[in-house]
């Protein structure tokens, strides 16, 4: 299958996985059901996942890639750090709160084996803290952030950026907010993230 043609069949996959874990939790889906309901063979499924966790990863590290991709962009083209912060803040609060990260989240919460919330702290907020962090550090590293560590300073935009928004929105409190909602937030958190850290 050619690379295209796999990554159109994955993404189908990914959204048969979302809808039934939507109606019926992350318990009650299996690989099998999501073999049909994407119209797939459970053997391709076995195959390119490994198994019911692998396929879930996947589907979390999907949701993180456009933070994760900006990230390493910045990284690698070593931008300015707060500069970056601020263009990385309303991509990772959009994926946060967006209807994929929800789902993902209240299927994890009624997940009694704490599997797919395993899943979720590998191919999210693990991997991209510490991809923060870097910025951070080089943000110390320059004189533009002070803050007692790199990964304290980390602690706080992630704080300052998110707070209760996706654990609201998990419990159903809180509407997808709007892209203007999204920018207001992120700015707000840029701004108390530089007087926190003297930027």
């Amino acid at each position: 299958m050619r690379g295209d043609d796999r990554a159109e069949r994955q993404a189908e996959i990914e959204r048969a996985a979302y809808k039934l874990v939507r109606q019926r939790s992350y318990g009650g889906t299996s690989m099998l059901a999501i073999a049909k309901e994407a119209k797939a063979s459970n053997e391709t499924l076995y195959r390119w996942y490994g198994d019911k966790k692998g396929l879930f990863k996947t589907m979390v590290e999907t949701n993180a890639r456009a933070t994760k991709d900006a990230l390493d962009a910045a990284i690698k083209d070593e931008a300015d750090p707060v500069t970056s912060l601020e263009n990385i803040a309303p991509v990772l609060l959009s994926m946060l709160l967006g209807e994929n990260a929800i789902s993902l989240n209240r299927a994890a919460a009624s997940d009694e084996s704490g599997e797919l919330g395993t899943a979720i702290a590998a191919g999210g907020r693990d991997s991209v803290a510490p991809l923060i962090e870097k910025l951070v550090q080089r943000g110390l590293d320059g004189g533009a952030l002070t803050a007692p560590s790199a990964r304290m300073a980390t602690e706080w935009f992630l704080a300052l950026l998110i707070g209760d928004q996706q654990i609201r929105r998990v419990i159903g409190t809180l509407p997808i907010p709007s892209e203007e909602d999204v920018r207001s937030r992120a700015v707000a958190a840029m701004n108390a993230f530089r007087r926190l850290c003297g930027a």
